[in-house]
Parts: C-alpha cells; structure tokens; sequence
C-alpha cells in the first residue's frame, strides 16, 4: 500500500506552459494578444509596487528548509533590511525567499514579493505586505530591478543563477546603475568565482568588473557594504500620492 502511495503521480500546482515559442511565427492576432497580456502584468506590477518604497532584493533558492543554515541567514537579512528602513523584495517563494520576507516581516519591515507561476514548488510564502504572481519571468525580473537600490545573491540554483547574472551584467553594461550586488556564501560560489577569475585572465571580462560584486560569508559586511554605498549616493524621500493617477498603496 505504502509503495503504491510513494508512486502515485505528483500532480502539478499549475498545468505546464503550452510549449509555443519554438512552433515559429503565431498569427498577428495571437501576437498581439500576447503582448496585450504582457502589457497588462507589467501596468499591475507597476501600480502594485509603486508606493513600495525603495527595496533590496534578495535572491535564492526555494528549496531550504527552516532549519538550513542559508535559511537562517536569509532571516537574518530579511530583518537588517528592516533595520535600515529598507523593503525587503523577494521572488515570493518558499526557502530563501520565505525566510527573506519572514525576516522582514517579523521586525516590523515592508516584505513584498514577485512571484512566478510554476508547474511544482513555488507557492507564495505568508510573510509578505504585498504579492504579485506573473506568468512570465522576463516581468517579474524587470519588476524586481527596478525598484531595487542593492541585490543580495544567496545559494541557489539555475533561477537564482539567470537573476544574478542578468543583473550583473546591466550593472557592467551601465544599463542601470551600479547598485551593490553581494555573492553571499564564499564555499558555494566559490567554483563560480574562480571561473569569473579565469574569464577575466581570458580577457572576456575586465578585472575591474570583479569588483562590481562583493563575495563574503559575512551578513555585517554585506550590509556595511551596502548601506555605505547607499548612504553615499541617495537621499530617501517620500513620494507624493496624487488621487487623479488612482495608484494604489
């Protein structure tokens, strides 16, 4: 009885994406209900998170548990977010991201996430002020860059990996401002750096570009770091509401 239980199919959360970006050209009309959609998360994301305030979004993976040691520094992040006066931004999820948010949330912080429709394990976590869910993760990415002033870069895998990189490189390219990117866990990036290393020996990056990222095992330094550079650059004001834009808070 117990075997034919642990085989029982996993039904998922959602159903699969239909696989429609590989099939060619769609019709004219299939386009442009696509990119009405599109449109239509980007102008709910921007009135969702426009009274936000000026967030620090933490990145990770959605598979430690609350007892994972990454868990607890995730917290620990979530609450000294809290303590600067910052938003605590998240993708929404379980692990990293719940405890991030959970951080926050319990010290009396915003904590607000972007979350993303998936076939299996990314359900939104309870400790959020304000949650989005989009379809598509190219919106949830600009949505999460661009009320961001730092990014925190915890322990995960291919997700957390597209995130980090991506915004890495619109801080080399000076697409947007070079806002403080912490690598948080020296053992396990420490692979990943020294192949960062070896490119900028290749010559395909600069060496200065090493230094657009900030490797610790240190929650103190992370945040000394980015709380120096925040210090030095911007002055937090708040921002006026105007009933006529009908945005909410």
């Amino acid at each position: 009885m117990e075997a034919a239980s642990a085989k029982k199919k996993i039904e998922p959360i959602i159903p699969p994406k239909e696989q429609v970006y590989l099939d060619g050209p769609k019709s004219r009309r299939y386009e442009l209900g696509f990119a009405w959609r599109v449109f239509r998360q980007f102008i709910k994301g921007f009135r969702t998170l426009h009274f936000v305030g000026p967030c620090i979004t933490v990145f990770g993976s959605a598979r430690f548990k609350e007892d994972h040691p990454y868990y607890d520094a995730s917290r620990e992040f979530g609450k000294r977010i809290a303590e600067i006066g910052f938003t605590t931004m998240t993708g929404g999820g379980p692990g990293v991201m719940e405890a991030a948010n959970r951080g926050a949330f319990e010290n009396g912080g915003p904590s607000v996430g972007c979350n993303i429709q998936l076939p299996f394990e990314q359900q939104a976590n309870k400790y959020m002020n304000k949650s989005i869910t989009f379809e598509h993760f190219f919106v949830r990415k600009v949505l999460m860059v661009k009320y961001s002033y730092a990014f925190i870069i915890m322990p995960g895998g291919f997700g957390t990996m597209d995130e980090f990189f991506e915004t890495l490189t619109l801080v080399q390219t000076k697409t947007i401002t070079q806002f403080p990117i912490v690598l948080f866990g020296k053992e396990y990036y420490s692979n990943l750096w020294n192949y960062a290393e070896f490119m900028a020996l290749q010559g395909t990056i600069s060496r200065d570009d090493m230094k657009l990222v900030l490797l610790t095992d240190s929650i103190d330094e992370a945040m000394d770091h980015i709380r120096t550079y925040i210090s030095q650059n911007y002055k937090v004001k708040s921002r006026k509401r105007f009933w006529w834009l009908f945005e909410k808070r």
